[in-house]
């Protein structure tokens, strides 16, 4: 499915918005921090990529954050920003790779990335 170059303007927009208007979370990792990282993950979430790899950008962001979210808060809090800020984006997402994607990143983690995840369960 090919987006159109006004809806990835619209996506970053909107995302951009949610960066600058979001409340910060209890953790020591902010909504901010969380969505920056993850910005270059974007477009190969959003479809907008036929490769089966995530761009390189989009590990580099993932890994950082893994290795930032060193306690649960942290984990927690991290868990709560995607999930609200995928959330807002709706069925833009491609919830298959989303999935997949922190173990194309070499991430593992001991529970499964879904849009039903229950964060305070997140340890």
């Amino acid at each position: 499915m090919a987006f159109s170059q006004m809806q990835k303007i619209s996506a970053f927009c909107f995302l951009l918005c949610i960066v600058i208007i979001s409340p910060q979370a209890e953790a020591a990792i902010s909504c901010n921090t969380v969505y920056s990282k993850l910005m270059p993950c974007l477009s190969y979430l959003m479809g907008g990529s036929n490769k089966s790899a995530a761009p390189a950008g989009c590990c580099s962001g993932i890994q950082s954050l893994y290795t930032a979210a060193s306690t649960t808060t942290d984990r927690q809090g991290v868990c709560s920003c995607l999930k609200s800020g995928a959330a807002s984006l709706g069925n833009s997402i491609d919830t298959s790779k989303a999935a997949t994607l922190l173990s194309k990143c070499g991430v593992t983690v001991p529970y499964k990335i879904s849009p039903d995840i229950d964060c305070s369960q997140v340890q």
